[in-house]
């Protein structure tokens, strides 16, 4: 490949970082595998995993799978790294892995104890890695001894991360037996299926090695063969482009090509290559490890590629001090936590990036990364890449984006694009009206029950949802959805830009209309366009929903919970339910309870935070901040918050009920407590009521006041 294939890198303010890598001695990893090592099983039983801990090597039966004992499903990285821990950004993380994991009401795995196993390989059912893009969870698995991880299906974010690290993974439960038995099993076995682009970054062990390699040329990248086909008419032949879904018309325009240019004619699922990205950004959890691996693999001196076009921010741990616990702070958990604040600060002032930090006046932040972007930063047909699974967001505008975990943003800053193998889509066709009191929060619980979703079918497919009943929500609820792609395991979501988008580009950045209407042409899904799966739902058939605790697809009507739920904790916030329509919906439901003399039931406590400043402004202007004054609500200044255990809002107790309108209720992401799920109307209805009860206006059906 010519030097040409790498025009961003090879600027010429580039060469004092590519000469110091050009030189980098950068060799494949050995062709045969030997691991020597034991192998923990994660099972749904505790006391099978105690007993490995404690030296026992568990049986397996590789050919009756129906012998063993059942596997854990559905681990999250909230569970394999609980969210304090993430504050350790180097080998420390090596004593962490799996203290979270909870096996029925036990959480068995102390801190140290599967790297004091002498473990190599972890074993698990399906969903492995679900939830949080954080790299500490492989790279604290890594750092414990494990070099492979096994499961019957694995998230699209958690793998890439495992083979940007250099873990392994497979789906092949017979490698189990040859792994006990000290085999030598060739590489080859582990990039089976694997896109060319994928077995090479295994091959060499790492994105960054791969990446070196890349530079200097060693490596292969397949071209994008733009699959046009010739018609012809007359004695004129054209070449037509076959049909696109949204997503592959936008990945298209951002593939580089074979000559080094940005841009393809056309791209299919399966495609891979590098994708140039419109906007990077990471937030204080991952920005630090990602400096720390660039100053270390770069260069302390060495400059970030087009800084003008990288975002920090500020947002996940403002609030931190205020629920950390004593032992927690004992164990200087929150002075890591403060590191963490400053190392991104000191990153962004000497690499000269724009770093949305802490309010001047007050306790808070500027806001939640996916909320500004959306508000400030996010345009129709970009393609952006974020240090979160929640990236996908700002699809709800009709652009491309999606999480990505250390190793890939800090290989960003060097070379402006991302790896991507070209996914799938999903259509999620939701026809019809909706009822007055369903929301986006209740329709994507609905789709997070399904069966195809909670198999693992949508995982790392593109979320395209379409339908009436879509067309009709705003950007800020069509975000609830994409947002919540997320939860799907989906690679993105993603909704066509129309009028409503042009509005919302009109009146909320204050943009050209005409500029806004231009920028949207041909930003639809084709007619013929493939979809891997259509999901059709009529809205009608849809009432308000609530998510059990445990998991988001623990999805059911409110009506039909079998007897009361009381709560003592309602949350209203985060990037999925702090924006502004959220907070309409907030204040509909209280202004109803106040103007019939009934306010926050005395049991509750109801806490509002704003997803940004944009948004505490909204309510400024609008009158909310009385209204949830007189009403009884707590209001807290823009932060990820609760949601990740780290502001008001969190439960203490295990026998807490909470219900909250964030995106995840996965096992200890927000204390010890039973976390429902709920959309902004059925949360505000329930802290009045006292327990979970669908919203109403009062004209209707007045709420049962505490």
């Amino acid at each position: 490949m010519s030097a040409r294939a790498f025009p961003i890198i090879l600027s010429a303010h580039r060469f004092n970082v590519i000469n110091s890598l050009l030189e980098r001695k950068i060799e494949k990893r050995p062709d045969r595998v030997r691991l020597q090592g034991r192998i923990l099983f994660l099972t749904e039983d505790p006391e099978l995993i105690k007993r490995q801990l404690a030296g026992e090597d568990l049986p397996w039966d590789t050919k009756t799978p129906a012998n063993n004992p059942k596997l854990r499903d559905d681990i999250s990285t909230d569970e394999i790294t609980p969210a304090h821990y993430c504050f350790y950004f180097d080998e420390t993380l090596g004593e962490i892995p799996y203290l979270g994991l909870k096996c029925g009401s036990a959480t068995p795995i102390g801190r140290g104890e599967v790297k004091r196993g002498g473990f190599v390989c972890a074993v698990s059912g399906k969903r492995r890695g679900k939830g949080s893009s954080r790299e500490q969870s492989p790279y604290a698995e890594m750092c414990a001894g494990i070099q492979v991880v096994i499961a019957e299906n694995i998230e699209r974010i958690y793998k890439q991360n495992c083979q940007n690290l250099g873990v392994l993974t497979s789906t092949d439960f017979s490698l189990i037996d040859r792994i006990r038995g000290g085999q030598e099993i060739p590489l080859s076995e582990f990039t089976a299926g694997e896109d060319e682009i994928t077995r090479q970054v295994i091959e060499y062990g790492g994105l960054f090695p791969f990446n070196v390699a890349r530079m200097q040329k060693k490596v292969f990248l397949p071209p994008i063969k733009s699959f046009v086909k010739p018609e012809i008419s007359g004695k004129v032949r054209r070449d037509t482009v076959p049909p696109m879904t949204l997503a592959e018309k936008i990945f298209a325009r951002h593939m580089i090509n074979d000559k080094g240019e940005v841009g393809v004619a056309a791209v299919k699922p399966g495609d891979t290559g590098f994708a140039q990205a419109d906007l990077r950004f990471s937030h204080e959890y991952v920005t630090p490890m990602a400096a720390i691996f660039f100053e270390r693999y770069v260069g302390k001196d060495a400059k970030v590629n087009d800084a003008s076009s990288i975002i920090f921010f500020r947002d996940h741990l403002t609030f931190l001090d205020e629920v950390i616990s004593e032992e927690k702070k004992k164990l200087g958990l929150l002075d890591l936590a403060t590191q963490l604040k400053l190392k991104q600060q000191e990153f962004a002032a000497r690499q000269g990036i724009k770093l949305h930090g802490e309010l001047k006046d007050r306790k808070g932040s500027e806001g939640i990364c996916h909320s500004i972007v959306l508000e400030s930063y996010a345009l129709p047909g970009q393609l952006n890449i974020g240090s979160d699974s929640h990236t996908p967001h700002v699809g709800a505008i009709g652009c491309v984006a999606f999480g990505i975990g250390t190793t890939d943003v800090f290989n960003s800053w060097i070379t402006k694009d991302v790896r991507v193998k070209v996914p799938e889509s999903v259509k999620i066709v939701i026809r019809g009206k909706k009822h007055a009191n369903v929301t986006a929060k209740d329709l994507i619980l609905k789709i997070l029950s399904l069966d195809y979703v909670r198999s693992g079918k949508a995982l790392a497919k593109v979320m395209e949802y379409a339908g009436e009943a879509i067309e009709q929500l705003s950007v800020d609820e069509r975000a609830t959805m994409t947002n919540m792609a997320a939860e799907i395991g989906g690679f993105t979501g993603i909704v066509a830009p129309d009028k409503k988008a042009v509005d919302f580009l009109v009146e909320r950045r204050g943009m050209d209309r005409k500029k806004a209407e231009a920028m949207i042409g041909g930003l639809y899904s084709d007619k013929d366009a493939p979809y891997a799966h259509v999901i059709e739902l009529d809205a009608a058939e849809i009432t308000p929903m609530v998510a059990t605790p445990g998991d988001p697809g623990n999805g059911k009507y409110v009506r039909d919970l079998n007897t009361p739920v009381p709560v003592e904790i309602a949350y209203g916030g985060t990037c999925t339910a702090g924006k502004n329509e959220d907070m309409d919906m907030y204040a509909a439901v209280l202004a109803d309870a106040l103007k019939h003399g009934k306010g926050i039931a005395d049991s509750v406590k109801f806490y509002i935070q704003f997803g940004s400043q944009e948004t505490r402004e909204y309510c400024l202007r609008k009158g909310y901040l009385d209204v949830f004054q007189k009403a009884g609500a707590i209001v807290i200044e823009p932060s990820c918050g609760a949601c990740i255990n780290a502001g008001p809002g969190v439960s203490t107790r295990p026998d807490q009920v909470v219900i909250s309108a964030q995106n995840r209720n996965f096992p200890g992401r927000s204390g010890p407590g039973q976390m429902y799920l709920a959309s902004p109307l059925t949360v505000a209805a329930s802290a009045v009521a006292g327990y979970i009860v669908e919203y109403e206006p009062s004209e209707k059906k007045e709420l049962v006041g505490a």
